[in-house]
C-alpha cells in the first residue's frame, strides 16, 4: 500500500427480491444473467476505490431466493489525503448508485481488517413462506406471487411437521438434504433450531372475503451454516408430512439413510418462497456499541486490527442482530444518527443462515412475475465529488 493510502473495511448488510437475479453471486463474463453482487460492484464503482471494490457475501443465495438481511464485506482505499468514508456516507453512496430497484443497502459498519463476513458468521436463519388454501394460482394476490410456496390443500397437520422437525435438530450428517453440486468439504452440520408457525396476521394483500380461505406459514430454520439446497430440501420433506404424504418418523428413516439420491429427492422446495433472514456474528452484541479500534491499515501496523483505546484512530462500530419477518418494512427503518446505529424497532434475535449456491442456471419459475425497470442517468453522490476531482 502506497504510502498515505488508508485501506477501510466495512460490513456492510443488505436485502433484495431475488426474482430478477441469477442468485446473489455475481456472473462473470459475457452471460445474460446478472446477480446481487453484479449491482452491488458497480455501485461501488462511484466510490472511486483505489483498488476496485469487491464484495465479499456472507451467505449465498440461488436464483429467485430473497434476503431481508445478506451481508458482506469490502475494502475501500481512497486516495492520498482523503479520509475513509463515514459508514453512514458509504451506504448513501450505495444506495444512490444502485441501478436495480429490488436491492437496498441496510446498514454499513467499520470492521477490522481481518473480519470475514463468510467465516466470521457464527449463526444464519432462513425463513421459509408457506400458503394453503390456493388451489389456482391466479387465487394469490399479486403482490404475494414469487413470494410464497402456494399448496393446493386446505390445511397441514402442523403437530406432525413439529414432530418431524424434532429429528433434524442436533449434529447430524445431512447429506440426504443436500443437492449435488455442494461446494461443502463435510456434509455434517448442527442445526439448531426448526419451527413451524402460523401467521396469525396472515397477509396484508389478502382481501377479507379470502382471508379465512388463504392461510400462511413460515417454517425457520437455523445453523452456522447449511448445505446446498438443505433448507429447501428439509422444506419439502416437512411438507410432505404436513400432507400426510410421510409419518414424522420417516423424516429420521430419511436423516439416517445419508441417500442424497433417494425417493424424498423427488420433489425440492421452490425457491422463491426462501428468505434468507439474518446473519449473526461472535462478539456482537444485539444493541450496537461504538469501539475504538486501531485499523492495521495504517502504514507500519500489524495484519490484525487491536480493540481498545486508540486516541487519534478511526472509530469502528459492531453490527446489530438485524432481523425481521418478510412482512415488515424494513425501508421505514432508517439508521438513526452515528451514536445509535442500531435500526430501531427491529429485534435484537435472530440469525441470517445460508443459502444454497447459486446454480449459475435461470429458474424459468422464479423468472416469471418478475418487474423490468428502466436504467436513468444519476448525479454523483455529493460526498463523493472531492474524490472524483481527485482523479
Amino acid at each position: 500500500m502506497g504510502a498515505g493510502l488508508v485501506r477501510a473495511r466495512y460490513l456492510v448488510y443488505f436485502q433484495y427480491l431475488g426474482t430478477d437475479f441469477n442468485g446473489v453471486a455475481a456472473v462473470r463474463g459475457a452471460q445474460h444473467a446478472i446477480g446481487v453482487q453484479n449491482y452491488l460492484e458497480e455501485a461501488a464503482e462511484r466510490l472511486n476505490s483505489v483498488v476496485p471494490v469487491k464484495f465479499t457475501i456472507s451467505s449465498r443465495t440461488d436464483a429467485g431466493v430473497h434476503a431481508l438481511s445478506n451481508a458482506a464485506h469490502l475494502d475501500v482505499q481512497r486516495r492520498s489525503g482523503l479520509p475513509p468514508f463515514s459508514p453512514e456516507v458509504l451506504m448513501e453512496a450505495l444506495n444512490t448508485h444502485l441501478r436495480h430497484p429490488a436491492i437496498r443497502v441496510l446498514q454499513a459498519f467499520r470492521v477490522p481488517s481481518h473480519f470475514h463476513a463468510r467465516h466470521a458468521a457464527t449463526s444464519r436463519t432462513y425463513l421459509y413462506r408457506l400458503v394453503t388454501g390456493c388451489r389456482r394460482p391466479d387465487q394469490l394476490p399479486v403482490f404475494e406471487r414469487n413470494r410464497c410456496w402456494a399448496l393446493r390443500a386446505d390445511c397441514l397437520d402442523v403437530a406432525a411437521m413439529r414432530e418431524a422437525a424434532q429429528h433434524l435438530l442436533g449434529t447430524h450428517d445431512f447429506r440426504a438434504f443436500q443437492s449435488a453440486g455442494s461446494p461443502a468439504t463435510s456434509p455434517v452440520r448442527t442445526l439448531r433450531r426448526a419451527s413451524v408457525s402460523p401467521d396469525p396476521a396472515g397477509s396484508p394483500f389478502v382481501l377479507p372475503e379470502e382471508s379465512r380461505r388463504l392461510r400462511f406459514w413460515s417454517l425457520e430454520f437455523e445453523s452456522q451454516s447449511f448445505l446446498y439446497r438443505q433448507v429447501r430440501r428439509m422444506t419439502s420433506v416437512l411438507v410432505a408430512v404436513g400432507l400426510g404424504a410421510l409419518m414424522p418418523a420417516q423424516v429420521k428413516v430419511i436423516l439416517e439413510s445419508q441417500d442424497p439420491l433417494g425417493r424424498h429427492q423427488s420433489r425440492v422446495a421452490p425457491a422463491h418462497g426462501l428468505f434468507l433472514k439474518a446473519v449473526l456474528y461472535e462478539g456482537f452484541e444485539s444493541t450496537a456499541r461504538r469501539s475504538q479500534v486501531t485499523p492495521d491499515t495504517q502504514q507500519g501496523q500489524g495484519s490484525r486490527g487491536t480493540l481498545g483505546p486508540a486516541a487519534g484512530r478511526s472509530q469502528l462500530c459492531t453490527p446489530p442482530c438485524i432481523t425481521h419477518g418478510p412482512r415488515q418494512a424494513p425501508a421505514s427503518c432508517q439508521p438513526g444518527p452515528a451514536a445509535s446505529p442500531r435500526l430501531p424497532g427491529w429485534a435484537a434475535r435472530g440469525g441470517a443462515q445460508e443459502t444454497s449456491a447459486s446454480t449459475g442456471k435461470r429458474d424459468t419459475q422464479t423468472a416469471r412475475g418478475g418487474f423490468y425497470w428502466k436504467s436513468t442517468p444519476r448525479e454523483p453522490h455529493p460526498h463523493l465529488l472531492g474524490a472524483q476531482e481527485q482523479k
